[in-house]
């Protein structure tokens, strides 16, 4: 079975993607252990982002479609950006806090290059239950 969000996540993304402070594309974050370690496994590629908190490595084994990665320092700043084809095992990246993942193609097309300062902001439409 194919999905157009998260499987471990609600149908519409709780968060709006920000790009140097400029509303991108709606997102998901992963916080808790089991959600970073699924991330976007049997999904179809989604119409917006996925950011993994506490993470500098990823893979993309049993992904069915290549993805585009964003590395993020604490502060939300772009340190490198790749794409990876599936069954593959990315490289730590030592400074990296969070990764951003997205369907191919479209961090270009959105603007992420290293150095952007990228940032989730609730969407005011969804009603959000945290722990912070």
């Amino acid at each position: 079975m194919s999905s157009l969000s998260p499987t471990w996540s609600t149908p519409s993304a709780p968060f709006w993607l920000l790009v140097d402070g400029d509303r991108t594309a709606s997102a998901w974050r992963a916080t808790a252990a089991a959600e970073r370690r699924t991330g976007l496994l049997g999904t179809d590629p989604l119409p917006g982002a996925l950011w993994i908190e506490r993470c500098s490595s990823v893979h993309t084994f049993g992904m069915r479609y290549a993805l585009d990665l964003a590395f993020l320092d604490r502060a939300g700043r772009v340190l490198a950006v790749t794409t990876m084809a599936t069954s593959r095992l990315g490289l730590p990246r030592l400074r990296a806090r969070s990764v951003l993942e997205v369907p191919a193609g479209l961090l270009s097309q959105w603007r992420i290059v290293p150095g952007a300062r990228l940032s989730l902001v609730a969407r005011p439409d969804q009603s959000l239950v945290t722990g912070e």
